[in-house]
């Protein structure tokens, strides 16, 4: 259908129009924030960074709503024909040809057209089901996406010392040349040598930093002839507020983990952010669209791009869902396609006995985990309301599962089941069975590893002031690169929020025999010292973790965690192993000083 010249100005017109600049203020708003991380770096103000965070989740919603309630004030629109909503989408296109951020307005289009129309509508002729523009070519009107360094003439050193002054931090470094030393050092150890420059050789660096929590990432890649060599050097403040360069990652996969969605999102002030994502996928080819945008704030589109991808496999895979491996939840209905690294997370109609909660509370938790600094030990959810699914691609089991457990949880329309709300992840195993896997083939040193991850996994999100609440094994999973990470939610709270005590001594031995409870106990009571009898029945276990984690099973250790959180204290949480920081280099690896 083409676009008739007597559109322009029409009640079509005007709805795409407002639809635009609905999106417009929308992203200005993320571009503001996201330059102002800057400040909040240079200023050290850690809690203010996470209150940019929490705040910058809700810009989405709030857009869209304010945009949906100016199409039904001024326009009426929910009593527009189908003709006129096929112009809007038409129109739209035509304010986009020119659009820095074209995927995210499409997006953003759907975000308010699905909450206007009925089901019936959501197909490509009145939204954007696949998208419309590219985005490989599209330019910045400023700044370029990334800055080239060519290292030919002033050296390595010199193009380094480039790069860190092009950031124009006010803040001053501590030593600058010990850094770009440190750096030197690093590359030349990774490389074997430092290679001659071949006559392509250039440095190319993303424009913008990476904030997150308290560190700035610089992100680039090497250029030189046929090799790539990809980097990403944090930038923290050391005891005196003065900045350092602490490391720099030269390998693809540990740079990779810095975009896990077991972290917390980055703020990154990016006008063209498909060009982000693209320079971004050049050095991670393995981490999904999908993913980067989620990990730079841009949540929706993350989504978006996650149910094409996922739609596509599904129309080149023949397998069926399945029931996800593991101990069934008492809230959540879980599971998954063996074809497909995720799993799929239903809110149940009816919880075990146990769980004294309600659907609100469960939705409230999962919130909860988007706006809190992951320290990379949460899984990240991406969120799907009235998700189609091929209603043939089930197995009976998890039918059966959902007509008894979470019936008012779907519906079936045709061939088509669609789940009303949903949350997906990435699949791990369960720790509980990947320990009885270690016990089974007597693999202690795997055995020792997970548990030594599993209580550091409680620590650091004891210091982000998360505490888990049901500490069972079969709640946390073990990804891929070995890292323990928790992901049941339906418990969680914030440790300000619990009381921990020890166990008062029982009277006599009689009462403490009895079995019977002699003590108050009131609803945010913690008794740590519990945590043996439902974790530790194995002895092996139990003898692993006494070695590491004893401590965990005593109130003095939650009690110190919740005094330094009330005393405005941020712990700094590394995405990177502690030994390869330069201040953690063995002394017989420290640089030579530069000549």
């Amino acid at each position: 259908m083409k676009i008739a010249i007597g559109l322009y100005g029409t009640n079509a017109h005007q709805i795409a129009l407002a639809t635009i600049q609905g999106f417009n203020k929308h992203y200005k708003l993320i571009r503001e924030t996201s330059v102002e991380a800057k400040a909040r770096f240079e200023n050290g103000d850690w809690l203010g960074v996470h209150k940019a965070v929490k705040e910058r989740i809700r810009f989405y919603d709030d857009r869209v709503n304010e945009c949906v309630e100016r199409m039904r004030s001024e326009f009426d629109a929910e009593n527009l024909d189908e003709n006129t909503w096929q112009q809007v989408k038409l129109l739209y296109i035509g304010l986009l040809l020119n659009h820095k951020q074209p995927e995210l307005a499409e997006t953003f289009f759907n975000s308010v057209t699905t909450k206007i129309l009925h089901r019936d509508y959501f197909r490509n002729d009145f939204m954007f089901v696949r998208p419309t523009l590219s985005t490989e070519n599209i330019e910045p009107e400023h700044t370029p996406n990334y800055r080239s360094y060519y290292a030919i003439e002033g050296g390595l050193r010199a193009s380094i010392r480039k790069i860190v002054a092009d950031f124009e931090w006010e803040r001053p470094f501590a030593d600058l040349e010990r850094d770009i030393n440190n750096v030197y050092e690093a590359v030349r150890r990774h490389l074997n040598e430092i290679p001659t420059p071949d006559v392509n050789f250039q440095i190319q660096v993303l424009g913008s930093p990476f904030y997150r929590n308290k560190a700035a990432y610089i992100i680039g890649m090497a250029i030189n002839g046929p090799l790539e060599h990809p980097f990403a050097v944090p930038v923290l403040h050391d005891q005196d507020g003065k900045l350092y360069l602490d490391t720099i990652l030269l390998e693809a996969w540990r740079i990779g983990v810095l975009f896990s969605l077991s972290r917390a999102y980055f703020m990154v002030d990016m006008e063209v952010p498909s060009g982000y994502v693209q320079f971004l996928r050049s050095i991670l080819p393995n981490k999904p669209r999908s993913e980067l945008y989620i990990m730079l704030g841009l949540g929706k589109q993350g989504k978006t791009m996650f149910f094409r991808d996922f739609l596509y496999h599904l129309r080149h895979s023949e397998d069926k869902f399945i029931m996800a491996p593991g101990i069934r939840g008492l809230v959540m209905l879980v599971f998954t396609l063996p074809s497909y690294p995720y799993v799929f997370k239903i809110i149940k109609d009816v919880f075990g006995a146990s769980k004294n909660m309600d659907r609100a509370t469960v939705k409230r938790k999962f919130l909860m985990v988007k706006q809190v600094d992951r320290v990379g030990r949460m899984a990240d959810t991406i969120e799907f309301s009235n998700a189609a699914f091929p209603l043939k691609r089930f197995n009976e089991e998890v039918m059966d599962e959902l007509r008894q457990l979470a019936p008012s949880c779907f519906e079936i329309k045709g061939e088509t089941l669609i789940i009303k709300h949903i949350y997906v992840e990435r699949r791990m195993e369960p720790l509980n069975i990947y320990l009885d896997r270690m016990e089974r083939t007597n693999n202690i040193a795997g055995m020792e590893h997970a548990i030594r991850e599993y209580g550091s996994a409680i620590r650091e999100l004891a210091q982000a002031n998360i505490f888990p609440g049901d500490m069972l094994w079969k709640n946390f999973g073990v990804t891929r690169f070995g890292r323990v990470v928790f992901y049941d939610y339906d418990e969680i709270e914030y440790m300000t929020d619990c009381n921990f005590r020890n166990i008062p001594p029982a009277p006599d031995f009689e009462t403490e025999m009895s079995g019977e409870v002699w003590y108050p106990v009131a609803k945010n009571d913690v008794f740590p010292e519990e945590f043996s009898t439902f974790l530790l029945a194995s002895p092996t276990l139990r003898k692993v973790f006494h070695q590491y984690h004893r401590d965990l099973l005593n109130a003095k250790f939650w009690q110190g965690a919740q005094q330094k959180i009330r005393d405005g204290h941020v712990e700094d949480f590394f995405p990177y192993p502690e030994e390869i920081r330069f201040s953690k280099r063995p002394p017989e690896l420290d640089p030579p000083e530069a000549g």
